[in-house]
């Protein structure tokens, strides 16, 4: 049986939707949307069992973004998406304690390189707190670590994160990596967060062990931008519009592990991973969008 691929839990809804009676409705969840900053917001909130059951994920808030309008470019639309990340981030934290930021990835496949981009653009506060107290005492305790992939490290990400989790202690754990939507207007134009953690390589379908509070013992935010989107999936869509095929004739004939990406992706991960630093930012510290640019310059 084909079944089509997606990370986003707002397409999970609408899959069941459409996979479901129209007078049939979705027990145990919640939806609801509104604006933003000028950005579209929707929240999905699956509530139980039979949630988790109908949207194959576990049970939590997700927030997804529609920042379809940051490529207009139109006046403050960086500041207005920052403040948007980082308000949304900031509801499912904790006020205060120290903090782990995750950057999931392979810096050298540009799809893939959300999260080393993101870490790119996060105050790392931690040591220098340590080292000047009276300087940074306002600040928050932040640190980063750039996992890297099985392929190049040999350690999976779960292990080096569990490690560094038990000798600093952190309160918190945030976790960034790219996604796969399953409609290709939602790559690199929305950015997903979740209390619910990640499993890291899910958006390549090269599933890992997971980052979440069972795992880690702390709880895990986990923000995830989709850069990719699954071929089988993109051409069931494109052929159901059309009538042309079932999905038990995709099912033979859909290609395996073919992912497809927007041609000018490198310029949108640069942009949306310094969207999805300063939005920590913007969550965790007391500064304003001119005060980061002057720390991080």
């Amino acid at each position: 049986m084909f079944t089509k691929r997606t990370d986003l839990a707002l397409e999970a809804k609408e899959l069941w939707q459409e996979s479901a009676e129209k007078t049939t409705k979705l027990k145990g969840v919640k939806a609801e949307k509104r604006r933003l900053e000028g950005y579209g917001l929707t929240r999905v909130d699956i509530l139980d069992d039979r949630g988790e059951e109908a949207l194959g994920k576990p049970r939590g808030t997700y927030l997804t973004l529609d920042l379809t309008g940051f490529w207009q470019r139109k006046d403050g639309f960086f500041d207005r998406a920052v403040r948007a990340v980082g308000d949304q981030i900031r509801q499912l934290i904790p006020a205060e304690g120290s903090v782990l930021v995750i950057a999931l990835g392979n810096p050298a496949m540009t799809p893939d390189a959300i999260g080393p981009l993101a870490a790119d653009s996060v105050l790392v506060t931690r040591h220098l707190i340590s080292a000047m107290p009276r300087h940074f005492s306002g600040f928050r305790p932040v640190a980063v670590q750039r996992t890297g992939v099985l392929g190049t490290t040999g350690v999976e990400s779960a292990e080096s994160v569990q490690g560094l989790v038990a000798q600093i202690q952190p309160t918190l754990v945030i976790a960034v990596d790219a996604l796969a939507a399953r409609r290709a207007e939602r790559l690199c134009a929305t950015v997903q967060i979740s209390d619910t953690g990640i499993v890291p390589g899910s958006g390549v379908g090269n599933h890992r062990a997971a980052l979440n509070r069972e795992t880690l013992g702390i709880p895990v935010i986990s923000i995830g931008v989709p850069t990719v989107v699954d071929a089988a999936t993109l051409a069931a869509d494109l052929l159901e519009a059309s009538g042309a095929v079932s999905h038990e004739a995709l099912a033979k004939q859909a290609p395996q592990s073919l992912m497809v990406t927007p041609r000018d992706i490198d310029a949108q991960v640069r942009d949306l991973g310094k969207v999805i630093g300063y939005g920590i930012n913007w969550a965790l510290q007391a500064l304003e969008i001119e005060e980061m640019n002057a720390l991080l310059s």
